[in-house]
């Protein structure tokens, strides 16, 4: 009977299931971008050549850190937060959580199973677009072999990664049920308006392909969103 009891106590509650599904997936999407981008930036760099033209101005030069580390740091704090203390969220964690007297647990239990599942989903989204842009991934700036991506997704947004952080966040913010990841959300979708008109401004700048870009963007006029921005 002791030992039944010592076994029971030691199985994980349905509430540790959840939180373990919830790191697990936030991992694995962090695991994912990561390792996309090890692989393909030094082919990027080997075909398209390095980057030529950065932004000069201060903000332009440190809003992707800006976006990088907002994007980051609370995915990889919750998975270790939560990982060491035996899945289950910290106190400190737990007081910035979503609000549960709108749902049932039962509810909250989808909404979160639901958010992990859709997680998965996007990054076959996210591996399309990264495939389409090939070699001109980069952080800010033109390569030295610049060219005009308009096929896949960029066929229908201009910023299509972008696209795909926002929503993640918002994911993110259901899968942890936490407000962080909202504030996180709203850093990121500022950073990317102050940086997408950068990015453009520097596309433009060049001869070869400003021609190019320029009937692009009136052929695909959303940045993010189809019809809104």
């Amino acid at each position: 009977m002791y030992y039944l009891a010592g076994l029971t106590s030691a199985l994980p509650s349905s509430a540790q299931t959840i939180e373990g599904l919830a790191v697990f997936t936030t991992f694995r999407q962090l695991q994912y971008i990561i390792s996309r981008m090890r692989v393909m930036l030094p082919v990027a760099n080997a075909e398209a050549g390095n980057i030529r033209t950065t932004p000069t101005s201060f903000i332009g030069k440190i809003i992707s850190s800006i976006h990088g580390l907002s994007y980051f740091i609370p995915p990889v704090t919750y998975i270790l937060c939560v990982a060491l203390n035996r899945l289950v969220q910290p106190a400190w964690m737990q007081r910035m959580s979503l609000p549960n007297t709108y749902f049932k647990h039962e509810n909250q239990v989808g909404l979160r199973v639901a958010a992990c599942a859709a997680t998965f989903v996007l990054l076959r989204f996210t591996g399309r677009t990264m495939t389409h842009l090939g070699n001109q991934l980069h952080a800010i700036g033109r390569r030295e072999k610049p060219r005009v991506v308009q096929t896949g997704p960029y066929a229908v947004v201009r910023h299509p990664l972008y696209t795909s952080a926002l929503i993640q966040e918002l994911l993110f913010a259901l899968m942890s049920w936490s407000y962080v990841p909202l504030v996180g959300l709203g850093i990121i979708a500022g950073a990317f308006a102050v940086k997408m008109p950068i990015e453009e401004d520097l596309i433009m700048q060049d001869p070869a392909i400003a021609a190019e870009y320029r009937a692009y963007m009136q052929r695909v006029p959303a940045r993010i969103i189809p019809f809104l921005w």
